[in-house]
């Protein structure tokens, strides 16, 4: 039995004991810790655990009967917290975004390394079928080489969201819509189309002035072939609607799902491929679909690498990787010029305190809450 303690009793933690709770043969919650620990005690009534409530994670440092943690506590604690538990012996699940800082990053990879132990960056939308059917696809290369890629992150925030202590800063939420919520879509992206080799971007505070960081920026990524990429994130589009094309030379698809292929005419002009789009769609639908999707996905597949069964498929190295890239587009916005990758350790934001330092402030943070009434999670992007 594999036994886990959730650092954190946030919105996001339900997700993480709902899925736990689907493996109930296989894993137990034994501790809940949060520094409003009524938070904690809540969830635990909620989902009927009998658990150990902690107002102060170090006190599960030393727990030996603890094998797993999910930190899901906010940004600017990920790398501490995830450090201390790797070193203690304990697999890691973190949330997303890994950390505050490539600096951070690297120390927590070091610390998984060295105490051979999991660490796993939650990225859930991975573990959906429209998504692992689509990178089928792509990786099957029948599109030919991707010309241009298209990611629109589009969500949509009231100004209140950023009262809540910890969000809206660069101090403790490390950055914006960039980095908290496109963090996703930018995963994927990375996962399926590989690292650009050069970003130029700019950010932009439209409608939440109590708060430091975007809530909108648009990149565009340059690969060494010559293709190109935009990538929109936004808390500041209503609908939400959410997708990401991908161009080949010989088709195009997406998700949402759709396929399109077209060849010349003798005078260039286009005319449909049905043969290729038949064959795409075929690919596509001979994907099997997946046990468990989402956050339950994902934690299905760490607890399989702790087994020793598989590597997980979200490591420290993709979750630094996401973060290397969002970075990447920062810099770019806050110094009004192209940035090229890699960012390597001499960078100005590689450090924290680089990107504290260096970032663009585009409003003083005033208004704050300690808690919202409700930590409903209500989210328009689908995949289908």
């Amino acid at each position: 039995m594999i036994n886990i303690a959730i650092i954190g009793a946030g919105a996001i933690a339900p997700s993480h004991i709902k899925a736990y709770q689907a493996f109930e043969e296989e894993c137990k919650i034994v501790a809940l810790c949060d520094i409003y620990p009524d938070k904690a005690r809540q969830h635990a009534q909620d989902f009927n655990l009998h658990v150990d409530v902690y107002d102060n994670y170090e006190e599960l440092l030393n727990r030996d009967d603890i094998d797993l943690v999910s930190v899901c506590t906010p940004p600017y604690t990920h790398a501490n917290i995830g450090i201390k538990f790797l070193d203690a012996g304990k697999h890691v699940l973190v949330e997303k975004p890994m950390a505050s800082s490539l600096a951070e990053c690297d120390a927590m990879n070091e610390a998984a390394e060295r105490n051979n132990r999991v660490l796993s960056v939650v990225a859930q939308n991975r573990f959906t079928n429209p998504m692992m059917k689509l990178k089928h696809v792509l990786d099957t290369k029948l599109m030919g080489p991707i010309v241009h890629t298209q990611v629109d992150s589009y969500w949509w925030r009231g100004h209140s969201y950023y009262d809540l202590w910890w969000r809206g800063t660069w101090e403790k939420e490390g950055g914006g819509c960039t980095l908290n919520h496109a963090v996703h879509h930018i995963d994927i992206f990375k996962w399926m189309n590989g690292m650009p080799s050069e970003v130029t971007a700019v950010t932009s505070n439209t409608s939440h002035d109590n708060a430091e960081v975007e809530d909108i920026s648009v990149a565009i990524c340059r690969y060494e072939d010559g293709a190109l990429a935009q990538i929109t994130s936004s808390v500041v589009h209503h609908g939400e609607e959410q997708q990401l094309i991908f161009q080949g030379k010989n088709a195009r698809v997406s998700a949402p799902w759709k396929v399109t292929a077209s060849k010349p005419l003798e005078n260039g002009f286009p005319e449909k491929d049905d043969g290729l789009e038949v064959r795409l769609q075929q690919v596509y639908d001979e994907q099997s679909e997946l046990l468990f999707e989402g956050h339950t996905g994902q934690i299905h597949d760490v607890l399989q690498a702790i087994k020793g069964e598989k590597e997980v498929l979200v490591d420290g190295v993709a979750g630094r990787a996401t973060l290397e890239l969002i970075t990447a587009i920062y810099k770019s916005a806050s110094f009004g010029r192209k940035v090229t990758l890699p960012l390597e350790k001499d960078d100005p934001f590689y450090t924290r305190e680089g990107v504290l330092k260096n970032a663009t402030y585009f409003y003083e943070k005033t208004n704050t809450v300690e808690n919202f009434g409700s930590n409903t999670i209500t989210t328009g992007g689908k995949y289908e």
